[in-house]
């Protein structure tokens, strides 16, 4: 068992040890819950991390479509890469 302080802003940090244990990494999503009087820390598989990251793609605006075909998609993605390829309009 590892014994951790809680710090000013109620953050704290998993010892080393057992961050390895689970392969935790920066980046990592994990879900947080109580059981009773317990804070349960549970690691999120990659794919749930990149689903999180995705979602919040959508809910920042950060997306194309919807389309009403799959070849108005393609267009819109070539024209996504070129534009990107291009690098930011001045002004």
């Amino acid at each position: 068992m590892a014994l951790v302080r809680v710090k000013d802003k109620f953050q704290i940090t998993l010892p080393a040890a057992l961050r390895e244990q689970v392969k935790l990494a920066v980046g990592d999503v994990v879900e947080v819950k109580v059981e009773g009087t317990k804070i349960v820390l549970t690691p999120q598989a990659v794919v749930e991390r990149e689903l999180a990251e995705a979602l919040e793609d959508v809910r920042k605006g950060r997306t194309l479509g919807p389309f009403t075909s799959s070849k108005e998609a393609v267009r819109a993605l070539r024209r996504a890469a070129k534009s990107a390829s291009h690098g930011p309009k001045k002004s």
